[in-house]
């Protein structure tokens, strides 16, 4: 039975191991976030909140890059520029914790408790 609980969260692992890898290297995140769409509806409940997680990691991250690019650049304003700099540094950072807290929770075997939050 553990060996078959072990099964069903590789997929949600390999994920979680594409968007740290996703840091450096863009595209696996996308390839991990289409694996999220992909698993998810056939996963227990457990699992598919974090197929969830994932799913709403990648797109909110897209849309705070976005935001704050366009704020950068659009406004043009040295203050804004600034601050939109340095939130896009932090974005890697908050992308890893999210992601290390998920492990987190896989690996106890316990889903996310707030797949749907969008901060930590």
């Amino acid at each position: 039975m553990a060996e078959e609980k072990h099964d069903i969260t590789r997929t949600a692992r390999i994920i979680y191991i594409l968007y740290l890898v996703g840091v450096a290297f863009g595209i696996t995140g996308l390839i991990g976030v289409i694996m999220a769409y992909v698993n998810r509806s056939d996963a227990p409940d457990w699992l598919a909140s974090h197929y969830r997680f994932q799913i709403r990691t990648f797109w909110l991250c897209l849309l705070y890059a976005v935001l704050l690019c366009v704020m950068a650049f659009v406004l043009l304003s040295p203050i804004v520029f600034g601050v939109a700099v340095v939130v896009i540094m932090v974005l890697p950072v908050w992308w890893i914790i999210r992601c290390a807290k998920g492990v987190q929770y896989l690996s106890r075997e316990e889903a996310y408790p707030d797949p749907e939050g969008w901060f930590l």
